[in-house]
């Protein structure tokens, strides 16, 4: 997420998955003592954190991804183009439905 979103504050990143902040937070304190990412005090909230993903956490990402995307494609090659944009319908409505139950 902070690779292809950028910087995020911990309760972005809880919200936009769908985990717990304490959980999100454990996951955090991990990487960083790896030093894959960073928090650094959102100027705009003194409250918030912002994570922010380090060269080293960016190189790693720039290793791993390709190898994913493969996995991925090859994962959905076993199902036809129809099938796909199938599928791609039906989880745009089941994503939708689980924004309009948050928002209720």
């Amino acid at each position: 997420m902070l690779y292809s979103k950028g910087t995020q504050t911990v309760q972005q990143i809880s919200e936009l998955l769908s985990i717990p902040s304490g959980s999100i937070t454990y996951v955090i304190n991990k990487l960083e003592k790896k030093g894959l990412v960073e928090r650094k005090q959102n100027p705009e909230d003194k409250r918030a954190f912002n994570v922010i993903l380090t060269e080293q956490g960016k190189e790693l990402f720039d290793e791993i991804f390709p190898k994913h995307a493969e996995m991925i494609s090859r994962s959905f090659s076993v199902i036809s183009d129809e099938e796909k944009l199938q599928l791609i319908d039906l989880l745009k409505k089941i994503g939708f439905g689980i924004q309009n139950m948050q928002e209720e």
